[in-house]
């Protein structure tokens, strides 16, 4: 218990503090957009007082510093603040403008739908990748294995909006297996959803696995090639067990970092696979946020990727040492 806590403590304190320090960058990035936020919700023909009077109640009329630190403080609390976009003046709104409306109510469906279709497609992504990567580098300079690499080179080299047409025009044009648009939000049972998630979720899987097997490959034929595992191999281990208790935990390394990249693309960088099936996700949400220009929509989607990112590599550090010895006494 003590070596655990001696482990996590130090890294989950980096953590925080490297979170805190995207924040600042974040806040200040968001603060250097063109435009003034008071402007944008009134409107260009608003007279300067109206202006005034709005930018007093937002708080713009503060320092970058105190409005950061309000921010912050506000965020961590849970308190997101409203989304510029649909807030109006109550004068304004009850004369049939837009209401107000919280960010959290715009971004919480949005990021459920995401982490769904995340899930799904690390449950395709996780065996997949560690049983072509495994083949792969057992059985090298076979031709079965040859094929195999050619077909992962290749798909590393097609980007993912390809693969998603071909597999929309495959499974939902040409055999109507499956629907073309991933409405998940229409769904009415489990299996219509997973219906809807498997042709974006193949594309995704598709575009990580690539990756991630040639990096489990080059490290796992590296690791078959040591001392050690000659040494177990001589002692008369099953090559079984040389593989998946002696190879294989040293090999993951390379594997983790590229899952730990997958997953904060799977999070927030999938704006294309969304586009082609019209899923409603995180990240076309932040796409449409940039172009409005709403800051508190982009602030808080950004806070959450930069806390997946992080978190991702916080757990591939304590996954790696748990399983490389090596790694616990560095």
């Amino acid at each position: 218990m003590r070596y655990a806590l001696r482990l996590t403590l130090p890294r989950l304190g980096l953590s925080l503090i490297t979170l805190l320090a995207v924040s600042f960058i974040i806040f200040w990035a968001v603060e250097w957009l063109p435009g003034d936020a008071a402007t944008r919700i009134l409107g260009q023909d608003a007279t300067p007082e109206r202006v005034a009077v709005l930018r007093e109640q937002m708080r713009l009329d503060e320092p970058p510093g105190v409005r950061y630190t309000l921010w912050l403080g506000d965020f961590v609390r849970g308190d997101w603040g409203e989304s510029l976009v649909s807030k109006l003046p109550s004068s304004v709104a009850s004369a049939g403008g837009r209401t107000q409306r919280l960010v959290t109510d715009m971004v919480l469906p949005r990021l459920r739908n995401t982490l769904i279709l995340a899930a799904v497609a690390l449950a395709l992504y996780v065996p997949l990748s560690l049983l072509l990567g495994i083949v792969t580098a057992v059985y090298r300079g076979r031709r079965f294995t040859d094929g195999l690499s050619a077909l992962v080179l290749a798909g590393t080299a097609v980007p993912e909006f390809v693969m998603g047409i071909l597999l929309l025009l495959t499974f939902a044009v040409a055999l109507p297996w499956f629907p073309p648009l991933a409405l998940i939000d229409q769904a009415r049972s489990v299996p219509e959803l997973l219906r809807m998630l498997t042709l974006p979720a193949m594309t995704l899987t598709a575009a990580m696995t690539a990756y991630a097997v040639r990096m489990m490959q080059a490290s796992l034929v590296s690791v078959l090639e040591s001392d050690y595992v000659r040494m177990a191999t001589l002692k008369g281990l099953s090559r079984q067990r040389v593989i998946l208790r002696h190879a294989l935990p040293n090999a993951l390394g390379p594997a983790l970092r590229v899952t730990v990249l997958n997953v904060a693309w799977l999070i927030g960088g999938v704006v294309v696979v969304e586009n082609i099936f019209a899923f409603p996700g995180i990240g076309q949400l932040l796409v449409d946020s940039i172009r409005l220009l709403d800051t508190p929509v982009i602030l808080a989607i950004a806070m959450i990727l930069a806390s997946v990112y992080i978190l991702a590599n916080l757990a591939a550090d304590l996954v790696a040492a748990a399983l490389n010895p090596r790694l616990r006494t560095g």
